[in-house]
């Protein structure tokens, strides 16, 4: 199978990067590889992956850290992040999603899964398609930009945010059950589950102000203005 798509390893340990390069590359993927932070940072910014597998623990800047400035780059906001680690731990995977993160994959991985999840994560890479309305409350959401606009101020966010507040916004007034978040805007196939919207609506909130997301105990969110 031959794919357009380019992958990024960042990994401080070289047979994790062989052996995890050799099967991607078996599939068709342009494979780039790092051994630390730092050296992923500026991989990154050359070549413009696809979807970059993120080591959390490394020496120098570990991968939360790689992640948030990742994230502050104009040119690589959208690209799909995955954390590959060992540390399975809620926390752990609380923070990978609070730096910015679409995925947290434990470790370790056999290589036909990690495949599978990857091609999840590939597929589900496409924004929300529904229409949003023109009128927020004080609040415009520009699809081309991937920017907020709110009473004058431009907000910036990650892929997963901005896609979970289009989702939300195209019906204001409507419930949307937890299910259906996870189902559109991560492809149903998340690591933590609920915790992960949780989190998103968490910054989202930070962000807009807590007037705007309304939780709807046992069922869901919904936008309100």
């Amino acid at each position: 199978m031959s794919t357009e798509h380019k992958i990024l390893l960042v990994d401080d340990e070289e047979d994790i990067l062989e052996f995890l390069s050799y099967n991607l590359k078996k599939e068709g993927y342009k494979v780039y590889t790092a051994l630390n932070g730092e050296e992923g940072l500026e991989v990154a910014k050359k070549e413009l992956p696809n979807l970059i597998l993120l080591d959390v623990m490394m020496p120098g800047i570990d991968g939360i850290e790689v992640c948030r400035e990742i994230r502050g780059i104009p040119g690589l906001k959208d690209v799909l992040i995955a954390f590959l680690s060992a540390r399975s731990e809620d926390y752990s995977h609380i923070a990978g999603f609070d730096a910015g993160a679409d995925d947290y994959i434990n470790k370790p991985i056999k290589p036909r899964v990690l495949l599978s999840r990857i091609k999840a994560l590939l597929r589900r890479g496409q924004p929300v398609k529904d229409s949003i309305p023109e009128d927020l409350g004080g609040i415009r959401i520009d699809r081309e930009s991937y920017l907020v606009h709110k009473e004058g101020q431009e907000i910036s966010l990650p892929r997963k945010e901005f896609e979970l507040l289009s989702l939300l916004a195209s019906k204001p007034g409507k419930v949307f059950a937890r299910e259906d978040i996870l189902n559109k805007v991560w492809g149903g196939e998340v690591v933590v589950g609920d915790r992960t919207i949780d989190v998103h609506i968490r910054k989202l909130r930070e962000k807009l102000g807590e007037d705007y997301i309304k939780t709807v105990k046992g069922v869901g969110y919904k936008f309100e203005f």
